[in-house]
């Protein structure tokens, strides 16, 4: 893949225009969904930078980051009188950047793209990587590919337009760098006031989790080895994920759950699975749970559940031959990959989760 700048901006409209400038380009277009672009999209409308750019709307939220809203990014592209010199700005949470990304990484056989996240878990998470892709009968992310974006820009000004649950969901990111990385990054996170944030401070934070991801990311680009670590908590989590995904849809829950939160509730059972497993020190394992219960409440599950969450984590990508794979870990930066777990071992995680 192609290297990756990733900027924390001081100045959003100077940044962006280097940026861009050095992107060879006929034609700009933005896309956004229907929350930024009413929220975020006026914060860069008067950019000289963006002069004559055109903008692609799609719908808000998990539900639309689907093959009929990329169709429709393809489509606009092309009425648009995109070509292969084109340049697509990703201006959004994580839907619209692994969306986007992919759009532009398959139209003309792919074309340049910026991402400018606006929510805090596609500074950390989403945008950053190289990975793109939509959710395809009813998994998360099933369907994408590893391309780098030219440029990711951060600019922590996003974060005030965003509501509390979006500040926890992807602070949860933020959470699992510092599990994998050390206790210092780790404490840090713990003793953080989330409820009410310091900008300032959190400014610095992300650009720490940042750095966490870059540097693993650039070890392992196409997730052949340490790259998994990244997935602690998300082979229960996009289970539990895909689950709410699936009740929403046949209305036994009123919403999808966000997916930091989803990723917290996986933490909890693959810090119990480590624990067990791995050797993972029992006090801090229930640190982080009475953390992430006291901030990201609980999906209610039953055992009823348990058939269709252990199902959903078979369709995990790090999965080989069937057998699923978990990241645990033995100790905070201590980090499993290729960890396996028997179905016993699952239930049992997925009781500790129901009852802590």
């Amino acid at each position: 893949m192609s290297p990756q700048k990733v900027i924390i901006a001081d100045n959003l409209e100077q940044t962006l225009a280097q940026a861009v400038g050095e992107c060879e380009h006929d034609r700009i277009f933005l896309l956004a969904d229907n929350t930024t672009q009413h929220l975020c999209l006026p914060l860069v409308a008067g950019f000289s930078c963006l002069k004559g750019a055109q903008s692609i709307v799609i719908g808000a939220t998990d539900t639309h980051k689907t093959l009929e809203s990329l169709a429709h990014v393809w489509e606009e592209l092309g009425n648009g009188g995109a070509t292969r010199h084109t340049l697509l700005i990703n201006i959004g949470g994580g839907m619209v950047t692994d969306l986007g990304g992919f759009a532009a990484s398959t139209f003309k056989r792919g074309i340049n793209y910026i991402n400018i996240p606006t929510t805090l878990l596609s500074m950390v998470d989403a945008s950053v990587g190289g990975k793109t892709g939509i959710n395809f009968r009813g998994l998360k992310n099933e369907i994408g590919v590893f391309n780098n974006a030219a440029s990711v820009i951060l600019d922590t000004q996003f974060l005030r337009t965003l509501d509390h649950e979006n500040i926890l969901s992807g602070y949860a990111e933020m959470l699992k760098h510092g599990l994998i990385s050390n206790e210092q990054m780790w404490a840090e996170l713990l003793n953080y006031d989330v409820e009410e944030p310091d900008f300032e401070l959190l400014q610095r934070m992300v650009a720490d989790s940042v750095a966490v991801k870059q540097r693993i990311v650039t070890e392992d680009p196409t997730e052949q080895g340490i790259r998994k670590a990244l997935n602690l908590g998300h082979t229960a989590g996009h289970a539990f994920e895909s689950l709410a995904l699936k009740q929403s849809v046949i209305g036994k829950m009123q919403f999808p759950i966000l997916h930091g939160y989803a990723v917290a509730y996986g933490l909890i059972c693959e810090l119990y699975l480590s624990a067990m497993k791995t050797g993972f020190p029992t006090d801090k394992m229930h640190q982080t749970v009475s953390f992430i219960k006291e901030h990201y409440g609980k999906m209610t599950i039953t055992c009823d559940d348990y058939p269709t969450l252990l199902e959903l984590m078979t369709h995990d990508k790090k999965n080989t031959a069937g057998i699923i794979n978990f990241t645990l870990l033995g100790g905070i930066g201590d980090i499993r990959i290729n960890q396996t777990a028997t179905k016993e071992e699952i239930y049992e995680a997925l009781d500790f989760y129901r009852e802590c």
